[in-house]
């Protein structure tokens, strides 16, 4: 019902159950709000469904998918895509989400093999990889904006703001297989994930595979990762949010807490997408206010989870 558009109630209803209204508010409803709702749901629940996977992985409060540089990386695909065209002859003008796609899983394997040893690869240098790769990253889509013209710098700038306004049902069916399939795949790590969180070297006493865990883990958050950012940019601090607030009101356990990140998440998303659209003269992105509330809460968790981030 939300939107520059107005539908009240009585005409969602009449045109959902009855099959009524006008063209154009048949229009609205089924060609841009629900596409773009849905495209909520699913990378709510993605981004919230990989926090929790990386926080449990990391075993720390502070972890989000953001941590190993996959969201960085995927913000400089879309960049180049963006200033240089880069793939808009193979993909047209889907050339954006899928360079964005391809360097979620470019800068997941640039950062696990710096991290990777002839012992193995360690949790931590596993993350201070990702911490290096992103900074790259980071830097490389800083330079993109400073070298490019007026329209394609406030192209990359609103993309990497994250958006649902360009969301329709292509998008949709961009996103939906890669989400979907890192959230089935994180789900049936549940028991392993309640492992590793406890303790590597416990999990591994348990028969758990530690080092086939953190590959699984790492690549079911890309693919929800990579599919998120590839319809709506970069939106931060979901993944922080979401699990971490489920886990104080019900605990450690993932059997529990994956399907709560899954269906909170998406609600998380749709709320602060309709508050985007509704609660400003203009229609906001929806990561400026992720990260206008994720801030604070990244700052309440750090002062009250301080013991559990340093151990």
């Amino acid at each position: 019902m939300v939107g520059n558009y107005k539908l009240s109630p009585g005409q969602v209803f009449d045109i959902l159950f009855r099959g009524g209204g006008s063209s154009g508010d048949r229009y609205i409803l089924f060609d841009v709000r629900i596409p773009r709702l849905l495209c909520c749901c699913l990378v709510g629940a993605g981004l919230s469904v990989s926090g929790l996977a990386m926080q449990s992985l990391f075993k720390n409060p502070m972890a989000s998918p953001s941590i190993l540089g996959i969201s960085s990386g995927a913000a400089f695909g879309a960049s180049i895509a963006i200033s240089f065209g880069v793939g808009a002859g193979l993909f047209g003008s889907f050339n954006t989400p899928v360079l964005a796609f391809v360097f979620c899983f470019i800068t997941m394997g640039i950062v696990y093999a710096i991290a990777k040893t002839r012992y193995g690869v360690a949790t931590v240098t596993l993350l201070l990889a990702g911490v290096a790769v992103g900074a790259f990253f980071n830097g490389m889509v800083s330079l993109m904006q400073y070298i490019a013209d007026e329209d394609t710098l406030s192209a990359i700038v609103y993309w990497t703001m994250g958006s649902f306004n360009k969301c329709g049902w292509m998008s949709f069916r961009m996103a939906i297989v890669p989400v979907t399939a890192g959230i089935i795949a994180i789900v049936m790590m549940v028991r392993e994930l309640n492992l590793v969180s406890a303790g590597e070297e416990q999990a591994a006493n348990m028969g758990v595979n530690v080092r086939l865990v953190r590959i699984a883990a790492i690549v079911a958050t890309s693919l929800c990762v990579g599919g998120s950012v590839a319809i709506s940019g970069t939106i931060g601090f979901v993944g922080l949010i979401v699990p971490h607030i489920f886990r104080m009101i019900v605990g450690p356990n993932h059997k529990v807490l994956a399907p709560l990140c899954i269906l909170g998440g998406a609600a998380f998303m749709m709320a602060m997408d309709t508050i985007a659209k509704a609660a400003f003269e203009v229609s906001l992105p929806v990561g400026v206010l992720t990260a206008l509330l994720g801030a604070p809460f990244f700052v309440y968790v750090l002062r009250t989870r301080r013991r559990d981030i340093w151990e």
